[in-house]
């Protein structure tokens, strides 16, 4: 890579690499592994950077670079063995521990697919179109697919004590 190229890599890299890493863990949940995904999607950017510079939407670009790693990680993932649990973190002023660690546990549990819409959607912020075009589906699957989603996600909570109560469900 040119000189000037790969300057301006670092330079995008560094000034991105924080959302980044806010949205590999919105995916999986864990720090060590939002870190191997963000490794993953930046090094994937080096070897094309030179191609993806050019494009119109540069962040579009990473951000689905990023999801697909992930999705083809929870593909794969089947060969990975956990070795622990990633230390905890401090949470943010007036949330509550045990109910993000609910949600997130029954979240590992959808397909990965739903998974990617429901974290893109509700806990990154994105607009439907927006999530349309980082999973290069319609807006119509991105809708069917969170609708799907959410239905998983209240199935896996219905089976727990504190997700029925969550999810406004009586037991």
């Amino acid at each position: 890579m040119a000189d000037g190229k790969e300057a301006e890599y670092t330079a995008y890299v560094n000034g991105r690499a924080h959302a980044l890493r806010r949205l590999a863990y919105l995916l999986c949940g864990d720090t060590h592994q939002a870190d191997d995904l963000v490794q993953e999607t930046i090094t994937k950017l080096y070897v094309r950077w030179s191609r993806v510079r050019k494009a119109d939407n540069v962040d579009g670009y990473v951000h689905t670079m990023l999801v697909r790693t992930f999705l083809d990680d929870r593909r794969r993932g089947w060969w990975k063995v956990l070795l622990g649990t990633p230390p905890e973190r401090e949470a943010p002023p007036g949330a509550e521990v045990e109910t993000r660690h609910v949600l997130r546990a029954a979240l590992a549990q959808v397909p990965a697919r739903q998974q990617a819409v429901l974290v893109l959607r509700f806990l990154d912020d994105r607009p439907v179109a927006e999530v349309a075009e980082l999973l290069d589906c319609s807006e119509g699957t991105v809708k069917s697919q969170t609708a799907h989603g959410l239905t998983a996600l209240r199935r896996v909570l219905a089976r727990q004590d504190d997700g029925a109560l969550l999810l406004g469900h009586a037991r």
